[in-house]
Order: C-alpha cells, then structure tokens, then sequence
C-alpha cells in the first residue's frame, strides 16, 4: 500500500454514525398493511456486517420508491450531526419505477464513480455478464459519504464487506476536509 494512503487512513476516524434506508414499495406496502411481518434481508445484514465491524446504526428506515421521499430522507440524514455515512439499498433497477439513483446523483455534491465500477467488477466476478444490471453510485454531501445499493443481499454483502468498510472512514475523512 501506498505510504500517503496509509498516512491518510490513520488519521481517519476509526468508528463512524451510518444510516441506512432501504428503498422498496412492495415492503413499504406490506409494512403499512400490518398483515405480515416484512423481511428486509438486505437493511438486515448491512447492519449486521456495519456492526459486527464496529460502526453504528443510528437510524434505519423502509420507503417506497418514491423520488421525493428518497430526496427528503437523503437530506435530512445528511444535515444529522449524529449521521457520518447514508447506505440505502434498493430501487437501483431498470424498471420505470428504480429512481434512486436518479435521485440521488441529484442531491451529491461530489460523485466517487469509482465505487460504482469496482462494484460491477467484483459483481462480474461472481454472477458473469449479469453485472451490467447492477447500478450504484456513491458520493458526498455536506461532509457524509452516501453509497446506494442494490437491493439483492449478494450485492449488498460484497460492497458493504468489500469496499464501504474498507473505505467510508477515509471517505468520510477527506469529506469533512
């Protein structure tokens, strides 16, 4: 590794504040009905693998895909002074319906395309030519890193394991800068 990398992730904070806002109407729907407990495989285990590395989950949250209530979660997180980094899962499809990254390339002030092609590399690896469905992006707003996420768990597992916990302490450092 790289002496200024090095240098750069030590000063980084070692533990951070995450929220994380799982986007899907069909849960969202079922939720409100009060029929059926609704399973979030996906929110579950980001908590679980955020955790299990020593970060916290300070506000977690289920909505539909909805362009204006993604905006105003989106937003509020980022003006948390409690709130280091967002992850939303979901929404990130191709239908007419999968608007979250439209959404919220709208509201970052800074874009890390980087995160979205090691996604689709590490995504390739695993599932072949599938990849070129997975959408995601990443980037900062007002000192917090924001990545969005596919909904599937196998996704979720690799660029939560692979690449925000490696990476969001030093993101987030150079955020605040």
């Amino acid at each position: 590794m790289n002496e200024s990398y090095l240098k750069h992730k030590e000063k980084a904070p070692k533990s951070l504040n995450f929220a994380v806002l799982t986007i899907s109407t069909s849960k969202y729907q079922l939720k409100k009905s009060g029929r059926k407990e609704v399973q979030d495989k996906s929110g579950d285990l980001i908590v679980k693998l955020l955790t299990q590395s020593n970060h916290r989950v300070v506000a977690r949250k289920l909505i539909p895909d909805n362009p204006t209530m993604i905006k105003k979660d989106i937003l509020k997180f980022t003006k948390s002074n409690e709130i280091d980094v967002i992850i939303t899962t979901g929404g990130t499809g191709v239908t007419k319906k999968d608007l979250t990254i439209e959404t919220v390339e709208g509201i970052l002030q800074k874009k890390l395309p980087g995160f979205g092609e090691i996604l689709r590399k590490l995504s390739f690896e695993r599932i072949g030519s599938a990849a070129i469905l997975t959408r995601a992006i990443a980037g900062i707003r007002n000192g917090k890193a924001i990545f969005c996420l596919p909904g599937s768990p196998d996704a979720v597992e690799v660029a939560v394991k692979y690449l925000i916990i490696s990476e969001a302490t030093h993101i987030v450092k150079h955020a605040r800068e």
